[in-house]
């Protein structure tokens, strides 16, 4: 069947070649349109049209397409009438078909070497024949572009042009262009400072590989210049373009200047700080550095051991202060460059205190304390005593010292320019003096019962105190305790008739004592007398409250009956005549009392006709007047309450003052008479412990 079916085709095929043979001479025309190029991308799928027209009608159709090679074409496919097929042996065999509405040929799998001219030819028997042409383009896009700039810097003194980068752009088809940029423009290879230098390579997949190298002269303006290749390729219908990383060079340039600098601290230099000194140079890479200090009386210069560009003063003294050089050597040009720096250390001295460590005077002396310091700039002097400022200055005085005056005076030198430049010291001063015992309390309590005496002296050297106690069997010191210039003393002790206590207190410079007064309570029993008379009282007042009640209870239902007329009213008539002047005459008239008036007219409520008020004004004369009018009497019944609470009161009170036993009396009178004594003391002897003014020795009660 294959074999026949062979036959027929090439049967077919002679007689399709002898009517185009015999036709030659005929005027029949067949016209064949084509496009002229058709772009595709590698691996795709190609389609490339045919179409004819003819100038007269024809029933049979004859189309072959055929490839161009080196030197011939050759058929790679056959359609007539009857069939449609593709030669075998090409290398389009399993690759192609024809469309046979529009003997359209579509190429799958689309290779680099599907690139050349593919012809349809159309014959239409007595019709005629024609064909046409159609060149195929195949592109691939290239991958994403590497750069790479040059690891060594860059000189600006070199004469000859340097590679900043590379560029390399792999398997494009066709080959893709590399253009250079910087700082976003593109660079001119026109320029005499710019060259490129390109190299194509053929891969053996047929796509190319396209290096580019940038050679260019560097500036120092070039330091923070921008570089970088962009890659122009074709793909079907369009123009791309593809942009490297960006990328900076290193610009090296010769040191023209140095200079040196104080990095730390910020402000002025104190003695204990750490000095950092940098030396800067304008050149890249950055000169080897040396750094000396100059002697001050022979400029000579002394060689410090430092290997980078930072000279560290660690616990920088006075003596550390002076002029700091650094210098460079450019290894380019072999210029020296230097530059200099005054290091200023301040400084404050210990401080000098007059007196120093400790001072004694005498209670009301004066003295006067000095303190002083040393330094480079401007101090300032403080004197703290527990943590108040006391003064300011060089000298502090003390006058008319008291015991308050003694404590550490502390000496603080400041240095204001400086922060942090200070110092202090202090001295501890003593007011020497006899003690005084505060007057003790005048106490009253009972005999047999048992009090606590307090005892407190101030003084210098600190007091001690004793106790001497005589008409006590029972007695003992319970607590003692000293404070600075003050000592406490308590004494515990059981108070009997005879019972006399002093307290003593002494040091080197003397002694003093107090006395405590205590008043016995007696309790005197009741006589029968007194006695019978308490209970009558008792019972009268008890009799009289009774009666206060009963009285109030009556009273009180009286008024509620309504017996007891509280706040009622009775008509009366006023009437006033003024000769001369003319009569008006006001009646006021009501039928009811006036409780119930007021209870059915409050709120603004409307009155019945029977409790309205009626006025009547005739004028009988233009100069006269006359009033006539109800006057109410009121009469409050909770007063008249109130009034009997207070004479039970008052009673009571007569009652409890004249039953209360005269010694209580006299005792609260003794006592009032105490209490204002001590305020008048008070008064008089407050303490005075200010340093300028003088303190006088006095007792309080304590």
């Amino acid at each position: 069947m294959a074999l026949q079916k062979l036959a027929q085709l090439n049967s077919a095929r002679v007689l399709g070649i002898l009517l185009m043979l015999t036709t030659q001479g005929v005027s029949a025309e067949v016209t064949v349109s084509m496009k002229d190029v058709v772009e595709v991308q590698l691996g795709g799928t190609a389609t490339i049209q045919c179409t004819p027209r003819f100038s007269e009608e024809t029933n049979t159709v004859l189309v072959q397409w055929f490839i161009m090679g080196l030197d011939r074409r050759e058929r790679i496919y056959y359609m007539d009438g009857t069939d449609s097929v593709a030669d075998n042996g090409t290398e389009y065999t399993d690759r192609i078909s024809v469309q046979e509405e529009d003997y359209t040929l579509a190429i799958s799998n689309v290779g680099l070497s599907d690139e050349r001219a593919f012809i349809c030819q159309v014959g239409g028997m007595s019709a005629g024949n024609g064909e046409n042409r159609t060149e195929l383009r195949v592109y691939d896009a290239p991958e994403f572009p590497e750069i790479e700039g040059t690891r060594s810097g860059l000189s600006i003194t070199s004469k000859e042009l340097q590679k900043v980068a590379s560029c390399v752009s792999r398997n494009g088809y066709p080959e893709p262009q590399i253009t250079w940029y910087k700082n976003r423009s593109p660079l001119q290879t026109e320029d005499e400072k710019t060259e490129v230098m390109a190299q194509v390579t053929r891969e053996a997949s047929g796509l190319y590989t396209v290096s580019s190298s940038l050679l260019y002269k560097v500036s120092k303006e070039d330091v923070n210049s921008t570089f970088y290749c962009e890659v122009s390729y074709r793909m079907p219908g369009a123009e791309l373009m593809m942009d490297s990383r960006v990328i900076n060079v290193t610009v090296h340039y010769p040191t023209l200047n140095v200079q040196l600098i104080r990095e730390s601290p910020k402000g002025l230099v104190k003695e204990g700080d750490e000095v950092e000194l940098r030396c800067i140079g304008d050149g890249n890479p950055p000169p080897p550095y040396t750094f000396h200090k100059l002697s001050p009386s022979t400029e000579e210069e002394e060689d410090l051991p430092v290997d980078t560009d930072v000279l560290i003063l660690r616990g920088v003294t006075r003596v550390d202060s002076g002029i700091y050089r650094c210098k460079s050597l450019d290894v380019e040009t072999y210029m020296e460059m230097s530059s200099e720096l005054k290091v200023v250390v301040n400084y404050l001295d210990p401080i000098v205190l007059t007196p120093s460590g400790s001072a004694e005077l005498l209670l009301g002396e004066t003295l006067t304390v000095s303190c002083n310091a040393l330094s480079s700039q401007e101090t300032r002097v403080d004197w703290m005593k527990d943590g108040q400022e006391m003064g300011r200055g060089s000298t502090l005085t003390l006058a008319n010292a008291s015991f308050d005056s003694a404590g550490d005076y502390i000496c603080k030198v400041t240095v204001p320019a400086v922060p942090g430049l200070h110092r202090s010291s202090s001295v501890r001063v003593s007011v020497l003096g006899d003690p005084v015992v505060l007057q003790p309390v005048q106490l009253e309590e009972l005999e047999g019962s048992k009090v606590n005496l307090t005892c407190k002296a101030t003084g210098f050297p600190e007091p001690s105190i004793s106790w001497e106690v005589s008409g006590a069997k029972d007695y003992q010191e319970v607590a003692q305790h000293v404070d600075k210039n003050t000592a406490v003393s308590v004494m515990s002790v059981i108070v009997t008739p005879d019972l006399k206590i002093t307290c003593n207190a002494s040091n080197s410079l003397g002694s003093d004592e107090g006395h405590f007064r205590i008043t016995l309570i007696s309790v005197t029993p009741a006589s029968p007398s007194s006695t019978e008379g308490s209970g009558v009282i008792i019972v009268g007042i008890i009799v009289g409250i009774l009666l206060l009640a009963i009285l109030g209870s009556i009273l009180y239902f009286l008024y509620k009956k309504g017996k007891i007329p509280c706040g009622r009213t009775g008509k009366q008539e006023i009437s006033r005549a003024d000769s001369g002047k003319d009569d008006i005459v006001v009646e006021m008239k009501t039928d009811k009392t006036e409780e119930a008036g007021l209870l059915q007219g409050v709120n603004g409520d409307k009155k019945p006709p029977s409790d309205q008020v009626t006025m009547e004004t005739p004028l009988r004369d233009k100069h006269k007047t006359a009033f006539s009018r109800n006057r109410r009497t009121v009469a409050p019944c909770v007063g008249r309450l109130r009034f009997l609470f207070i004479s039970f009161l008052f009673f009571f009170g007569v009652v409890r003052e004249v039953h209360r036993p005269t010694e209580l009396r006299e005792r609260e009178k003794e006592r009032k008479k105490e209490r204002k004594k001590e305020r008048r003391l008070k008064k008089q002897n407050g303490p005075s412990l200010i340093l300028t003014a003088p303190s006088t020795p006095h007792i309080v009660p304590y």
